[in-house]
């Protein structure tokens, strides 16, 4: 039987992705790595520490590099809630929501997605081996192989809750970029419609026109001045209300 498995690893920060072969027999287990692991040390000391009533041979052999394989998404799906946890902060916190923000946001979810491609189909190795190989998902073995599968399970579906999570923040930081731009469109509204009321009256006055509303009276010039201001000024508590300044 011949098994290909994706496996990834935290380099630096970056999820580095590779693959491993499993050529199995009756009585062999040969395991080709394309990457640059941590390597398969743990499955030779596990071996050698069996636990009571299993036998030392292929099944189980198979069994503890499909776990040791699982295993390693572990910390894996760690780092990943970590950074989602620190770009959720950041949002949360009042923090000035940017461009940067939603390509980091972004990034994030290709790297779920091919996470999630390279753990989903250890879900079905394994239920082929539990439901049509038994004779490597022995008897007594099966509940190992189901272990195997479980994790696998949960794996998969942490990915898929960082996936919706992920998504989520990115509505939010758009939402929020959206909201910031409505409210420096409405500001600017406001400061246009304080200036246009006194720019339409004085621009009437500038004029050349024979007959003026008041125009030899002494106090037009103050006058004019004084119920501009209150006009603009009772402009502004009613838009200052409404938060548009």
């Amino acid at each position: 039987m011949f098994i290909a498995v994706r496996t990834v690893q935290l380099w630096e920060s970056r999820l580095e992705f590779g693959e491993t072969h499993l050529f199995v027999g009756s009585n062999y287990v040969v395991a080709i790595r394309h990457d640059s692991g941590s390597g398969y040390h743990r499955v030779s000391e596990r071996l050698q520490r069996r636990p009571p009533g299993v036998r030392t041979g292929t099944p189980y052999a198979l069994y503890l590099v499909l776990d040791l394989i699982v295993d390693q998404f572990r910390p894996v799906i760690a780092a990943m809630q970590e950074r989602f946890g620190a770009l959720e902060s950041q949002l949360m916190s009042g923090a000035k929501a940017s461009r940067d923000t939603l390509e980091k946001l972004y990034a994030m979810k290709r790297d779920l997605t091919a996470l999630r491609d390279a753990v989903e189909p250890m879900q079905d190795i394994t239920q082929d081996l539990l439901r049509v190989h038994t004779q490597f998902a022995t008897k007594e073995l099966k509940a190992y192989y189901r272990d195997v599968h479980d994790h696998a399970v949960r794996v998969t579906v942490a990915i898929d809750h960082l996936r919706v999570s992920t998504s989520d923040a990115m509505q939010f930081n758009l939402a929020t970029l959206s909201l910031k731009q409505n409210e420096s469109v409405q500001k600017l509204a406001g400061w246009g419609a304080l200036l246009a009321l006194p720019t339409v009256v004085f621009s009437l006055y500038g004029m050349n026109f024979e007959y003026m509303p008041e125009l030899k009276w002494p106090w037009a010039y103050p006058a004019l001045l004084l119920g501009t201001g209150v006009a603009v000024a009772v402009l502004y508590r009613r838009l200052k209300r409404r938060g548009w300044i």
